[in-house]
């Protein structure tokens, strides 16, 4: 019986197998069967519609390619804001092979290489925090940031670092994203001017939001391409029907050491009267050359922090001017030929009512007479109102013959937020004469600061009325455009005119009752008016008399004007409180930078030793010398004068300018007498020597920046 048995069980089995081999056979015949049905309907049966929405494809053109984004460019070709490309750095935690145990353990060696390299508030702690952020998470981060925009070299320096050395992409999880951001290589430096750039989240598209990248988006944009699908080998793709044409680049006006000066002067004035904001342009007399210009708010504005960032640009916003305005009624009324001698003789006494209407008209001091010159070196409103009020007396005619000037026009200058001047022409039952009468000395109207010394220029530049400039020229692919010098009107007034004006001017300065005759020095001689304004409480609508605008605006060298300046300051709270003392001091200290300097074609060598072989040596200022001389002759020249007090010692060895910005290192280095080289933008991230290096004067430090 059991022989029976064994072979109906190997039956069993064999049957078993056969149909289990039938089903699989059968079940690969209908898939392969299946595969050839549908590549034959797909190829044959549906090849109309596939084909159709293949046209449909190839004949889109929409996709845009965006241009590469012109450079700005200082006057000497130096690059102010450019388009780099930046990596970020993130980290994929989610990639197959990511060795968890062995980031885990790296995490405090990891932590002090970035340290080092990019540090951060809270230093090595602040990094060890941020890389174990990850391990809370509930889900692997794919994309977590590790470091935003740095270079190329920054990212394979990152490769370096523990964790990230000898292991592959997929074992550590680092990733480069590249994106392109918009720098400007000297920090803040005529920020405003320069303005910012915006991408669009819609289209991708980078343009100008303020300064000259606003005014001058157009050029800067360039033109986009256009990208159509076609057809390769490996299916559908991007192939460029029109190539994007790069934007512009835009030679700007802007002189570095200049600007340099410029805000510097500017910074430390309102540092030492802790003023809320201060505006400051210097421009080129013979060609309107904009060669420097600041604006510097403290921050938050009102807070009296002491501590000034680039903010609004007031330069281009209307304010009512104050007695600076006392110029440009001035040369109307001598080329009007109303005043023709500069030694005549006004009446003022206390107070006058002008045109018999309003309260009186009042000054600061009582004088019962004055020279024509003399009202504008003692900066008379009475006198003002006198001469004016004789031979102006339509509210109408005054605007009319303002505009006839082109001072009401929009200069046209490049900057984006620019603002016309306004002489409000008030119905004369409404107070019109009042309004006229108070026009004259700089009430009742709105200037912005850049368009006062647009006239102070014309005057300085014998009437010649040239336009304000930011941009001289357009340079792309080798092809320069240079932009001519371009005038508002040919004269702002007549050439005997303007010699009339500098001698008034030059009295503000260097007369013995000048208001500004503090400003008087013996190296650069300078001419200008000082003007003090009260500003409009925006609740009331009345002045508040504890907050003023403090402007001086003029000219330098007397004797041969090459530059022109202008100077506003709002509220100062300690040590000085008056146009001159404020804002005229920023006017005086720009002016003996650039004569240190050798910038107002004179030698350099700031009243130094000569040597008959080797020439000029180190520059030389006496003890008794006032300290602000001091202070321009240390921060300009980069000399150790002889005799000169130098106040309390410098720390040895090299100083530590680790986190600083770039202006404030090379200011603190060079002080100490070192020169400076340094390499990349932003915040010093290194130094060479290290600080606290015992080092000689003269010796180079090299700073290498975060970006």
């Amino acid at each position: 019986m059991r022989p029976k048995v064994t072979k109906l069980k190997k039956k069993s089995k064999r049957g078993a197998v056969l149909s289990r081999y039938l089903l699989l056979t059968g079940g690969i015949l209908l898939l392969s069967g299946w595969i050839l049905y549908n590549g034959f309907k797909n190829a044959v049966i549906d090849a109309p519609h596939w084909n159709a929405l293949a046209d449909k494809e190839l004949s889109r053109t929409s996709t845009v390619i965006q241009p590469e984004r012109g450079d700005i460019l200082a006057s000497d070709g130096s690059v102010l804001a450019t388009t780099m490309q930046f990596y970020d750095l993130r980290m994929d935690f989610g990639s197959e092979g990511f060795k968890w145990k062995a980031y885990v353990s790296a995490i405090d060696s990891l932590a002090d290489s970035l340290n080092v390299y990019f540090p951060m508030p809270g230093g090595l702690t602040a990094w060890q925090d941020k890389l174990r952020q990850p391990l809370s998470y509930k889900k692997r981060p794919r994309g977590w940031r590790l470091l935003k925009n740095v270079s190329y070299a920054d990212y394979q320096l990152v490769r370096t670092f523990p964790f990230f050395k000898g292991r592959r992409q997929g074992n550590h999880g680092l990733l480069a994203e590249p994106v392109k951001r918009r720098r400007n290589p000297y920090g803040d430096m005529a920020k405003l001017s320069i303005g910012i750039v915006s991408e669009s989240k819609k289209t991708g598209e980078v343009h100008g939001m303020s300064g000259l990248e606003y005014a001058l988006d157009s050029l800067l944009y360039g033109k986009a391409g256009v990208a159509k699908k076609v057809s390769f080998n490996r299916g559908i793709g991007n192939w460029a029907d029109t190539a994007a044409i790069r934007g512009w680049d835009v030679i700007s006006t802007i002189d570095i050491q200049m600007q340099d000066i410029l805000e510097n002067a500017l910074l430390k004035r309102l540092q030492e009267t802790r003023a809320e904001w201060g505006t400051a342009v210097l421009m080129e007399v013979a060609t309107g050359e904009i060669k420097a210009i600041s604006n510097l708010e403290e921050y938050p504005l009102g807070s009296g922090s002491g501590e000034y960032v680039e903010a609004m640009n007031r330069a281009v916003r209307g304010f009512e001017p104050g007695s600076v305005v006392k110029t440009l009624s001035m040369m109307v009324a001598v080329d009007d030929g109303y005043v023709t001698d500069i030694d005549s003789v006004v009446t003022i006494g206390p107070s006058f009512r002008a045109f018999n209407q309003g309260k009186p008209i009042t000054d600061s001091h009582h004088n019962a007479q004055l020279t024509v010159g003399g009202v504008i070196e003692e900066s008379s409103n009475i006198g003002m109102a006198k001469i004016m009020s004789r031979h102006y007396r339509s509210p109408k005619g005054w605007h009319d013959r303002i505009a006839a000037l082109g001072f009401l026009d929009r200069l046209g200058s490049g900057i984006g937020e620019e603002q016309p001047a306004r002489f409000p022409v008030v119905p004369l039952g409404s107070g019109g004469l009042v309004t006229l009468s108070r026009q004259f000395y700089g009430y009742g109207c709105e200037i912005p600061p850049l368009h006062t010394l647009s006239i102070y220029n014309a005057i300085a530049n014998g009437g010649r009325y040239v336009r304000p400039r930011l941009v001289k020229g357009l340079r792309r692919e080798g092809v320069d455009s240079m932009i001519p010098t371009d005038y508002i009107r040919p004269r702002a007034c007549s050439e005997k005119t303007a010699t009339m004006m500098q001698q008034m001017l030059s009295l503000v300065v260097n007369g013995s009752r000048g208001t500004a005759r503090s400003l008087k020095n013996p190296y650069v001689t300078l001419a200008g008016k000082t003007g003090t304004c009260y500003s409009v409480d925006p609740k009331t609508g009345k002045y508040n008399t504890a907050q003023k605008r403090l402007a001086f605006c003029g000219f330098f060298p007397v004797e041969n004007p090459k530059y022109s300046c202008m100077v506003l300051t709002f509220h100062p709270r300690q040590e000085a409180f008056g146009a001159a003392s404020t804002s005229g001091v920023v006017f005086r200290e720009t002016a003996i930078g650039m004569y240190s300097r050798g910038m107002l074609g004179n030698s350099s060598d700031y009243r130094a030793d000569v040597d008959p072989d080797k020439g000029p040596t180190r520059p030389v200022v006496y003890a008794s010398e006032s300290d602000d001389l001091v202070n321009a002759v240390m921060s300009t020249t980069g000399a150790t004068p002889r005799r000169m007090k130098l106040g309390d010692p410098a720390d040895s060895g090299v100083p530590n300018v680790r986190g600083m910005g770039l202006r404030d290192a090379v200011a603190c280095l060079e002080n100490a007498r070192y020169e400076v080289t340094f390499t990349g933008t932003g915040f010093v991230r290194s130094q060479v020597p290290p600080a606290g290096t015992a080092a000689k004067a003269g010796t180079k430090v090299q700073l290498i920046l975060s970006e």
